[in-house]
């Protein structure tokens, strides 16, 4: 179970271990657990995505990989930055690889993991002024019934959720697609997610 926070930074230190020592969903995780999340305590800007993929488990590292890099492309910050635990908390839906479904994608998140560590986690960080809510299972949990019929529409619909939520669609590359037929996308929502990670996460 999570640990009491006792003051901002050593309780989230004290949260942090404990998430990364965490072994409560072991028996379902093909790869076994290793928990991928980052945060400091002066962190503005959290990002909150889906599950780490094969290549993030094996590194460690949050967003390793062609998403990641769209990602960025989308913030308009370089890596150092993005890396920046103290500028920016990344904190999924699922802090391990979930494994794949029976059509050959990733599956779920685990439903365990949010509800038992993000509350400890988002209490610890105080901060937190803009949370990019990537993908459905970050919408689903954050949103709740303010979600419109479907991503793209909730995506859509991003001034309503402001200033505390951005949602976002997944960076995935099977999604090149999707920006093609949602152009606003980049004319109207990029620019302004540009102007407030700028802002929160500013040397």
């Amino acid at each position: 179970m999570p640990p009491q926070r006792q003051g901002s930074g050593p309780g989230l230190e004290e949260i942090l271990a404990a998430a990364r020592a965490c072994r409560v969903c072991a028996e379902y995780l093909p790869l076994g657990p290793r928990p991928v999340l980052r945060a400091e305590p002066g962190a503005g800007l959290m990002i909150i995505g889906q599950a780490p993929g094969t290549r993030v488990h094996e590194s460690g590292t949050p967003w390793d990989d062609r998403s990641g890099d769209r990602l960025r492309d989308w913030l308009a910050i370089p890596k150092e930055r993005f890396y920046d635990a103290g500028r920016i908390a990344i904190v999924p839906m699922g802090f391990c690889y979930p494994g794949v479904d029976a059509k050959g994608g990733d599956k779920p998140p685990r439903p365990e993991c949010a509800p038992l560590w993000h509350p400890p986690l988002l209490a610890a960080l105080p901060k937190v002024k803009l949370t990019l809510l990537v993908g459905l299972y970050a919408q689903g949990h954050y949103l709740g019934k303010r979600r419109q019929k479907n991503l793209t529409e909730t995506v859509r619909a991003w001034r309503d959720y402001l200033p505390d939520y951005l949602p976002l669609p997944h960076p995935s590359w099977r999604n090149t697609a999707w920006l093609k037929k949602n152009p606003w996308f980049e004319t109207d929502l990029l620019p302004e997610l540009r102007k407030r990670v700028k802002r929160l996460t500013r040397p």
